[in-house]
């Protein structure tokens, strides 16, 4: 921890910089990648903004570059740690993070990242930070903090250590992507499905006839959607409306957020995932708002899709969500037994069927899906058997592909662990 003796961050062999952001938060589409706290995650980086480069260079001293260290100082992300990989050539920082330059040869840049963002590193930037309406740190703080730094020989010792137990992250996170990303093609080829060539046109003819008492925006005419209707229409299977099938259907309750710590768990849509339900984060309503929320509630075996911001994202609320209640932003139906529900999710998440949900959309700001787009979602309907088979298939991919993903959290969590060991003398 704070070791007598050890280099303190104020030292001269480190260089701590603050970013600024653009006036007006003006931002651009290319440019010179510019990084926020959420951007990155110790090795991780996503570039999801860019400023220009007379930006940049009025603030050249918080470009960085490869092998600095980035440090989150505000807020809830306080701490997140960033080293910045060789592929990055510049970039610049926003006003809640630091850039840490090593300047001493002693101490290897990405060992400084990985003891930052260890239980370690994380409880001395607590400890020197003031916690008031947000938690901050400046840099007079930051630069007082005595970090336990090895010998030189160990550092590269714990960054082979990270370096290999990222790389199997890594490796585990495609192999589970890959299997997700086989789900489409699999559907698609047991429904006898051929997938068309997909590209918007910049012009076409529409009929008079056929917008008569229809939409008459330009893009729900767009010839690929009706490649895409000829497409199923084409498969193996005859294809029948949703509504066909559908008990019960209706909206999510529109009630104030007043959470509390018991109470009536409530799905929200960032619970929901393309097959399944994310019951990681689920806030809970006082007891008293039970008849505000009326009907809103799922039962096990109920389908939720979404109807507003990303439409279209289905799963079947599984055992563990039984007697939820569900927000505005969802709509339930219910099927009966002559069709598998899981294969309808499957179906109803499968990109053919994204795109035209995506067409369905209505409204100017935000758009959404009725309850009657539901019901008019046409669905290929092989044997239940078939059905039955793939739900199974896929049931079964996502799954195996969910173990590799707790593998590599696993193989990662074991190494962090052993770093800490290692910098705590163990």
């Amino acid at each position: 921890m704070d070791a007598v003796g050890a280099p303190s961050m104020g030292a001269k062999s480190f260089d701590l910089k603050n970013g600024s952001t653009p006036t007006g938060g003006f931002f651009e589409e290319k440019g010179i990648p510019y990084f926020r706290s959420q951007d990155f995650d110790l090795f991780d980086f996503e570039i999801n903004q860019y400023i220009k480069k007379e930006f940049h260079d009025k603030l050249n001293r918080s470009a960085i570059k490869p092998k600095d260290v980035l440090l989150a100082v505000v807020g809830a992300t306080l701490g997140v740690v960033g080293y910045v990989p060789d592929d990055i050539k510049e970039g610049n920082i926003n006003q809640n993070v630091v850039r840490i330059r090593v300047k001493d040869k002693e101490v290897n840049p990405k060992f400084l990242a990985i003891i930052l963002s260890s239980k370690t590193g994380q409880t001395l930037i607590i400890r020197n930070s003031t916690i008031q309406t947000q938690a901050y740190i400046n840099n007079s703080q930051l630069g007082n903090i005595r970090l336990p730094i090895s010998s030189l020989e160990v550092q590269n010792k714990i960054v082979a250590l990270m370096d290999n137990a990222y790389n199997q992250k890594k490796q585990k996170e495609s192999e589970a992507q890959q299997l997700l990303d086989s789900i489409d093609d699999y559907v698609l080829d047991e429904l006898g499905i051929k997938l068309p060539e997909l590209k918007d046109e910049m012009t076409y003819i529409v009929n008079s006839d056929t917008v008569e008492h229809k939409r008459i925006d330009a893009y729900y005419y767009q010839p690929k959607f009706e490649e895409v209707e000829k497409a199923i229409k084409n498969g193996k299977f005859e294809v029948m409306e949703l509504k066909e099938f559908i008990t019960k259907i209706h909206y999510g309750a529109s009630v104030k957020n007043e959470y509390v710590n018991e109470g009536i768990p409530l799905l929200r849509i960032q619970n929901l995932k393309e097959n399944k339900v994310d019951l990681r984060d689920v806030v809970k309503l006082p007891e008293t708002m039970k008849k505000e929320i009326g009907t809103a509630f799922v039962n096990e075996g109920d389908l939720l899709i979404s109807r507003s911001g990303t439409v279209g994202v289905v799963s079947v609320v599984p055992k563990e969500a039984d007697g939820f209640a569900f927000g505005s932003f969802m709509i339930k139906f219910c099927l009966n037994d002559k069709i598998n529900k899981y294969y309808v999710s499957i179906w109803l998440n499968s990109r053919l069927q994204k795109l035209l949900t995506e067409r369905e959309k209505i409204g100017a700001i935000q758009g959404n899906i009725t309850i009657g787009t539901i019901e008019s979602f046409k669905i290929p309907l092989p044997p239940l058997a078939v059905q039955n088979k793939i739900a199974d298939e896929v049931k079964n991919r996502m799954q195996k592909a969910e173990q590799l993903q707790e593998s590599a959290k696993e193989e990662l969590e074991k190494a962090k662990q052993e770093v800490e060991k290692i910098v705590l003398g163990e």
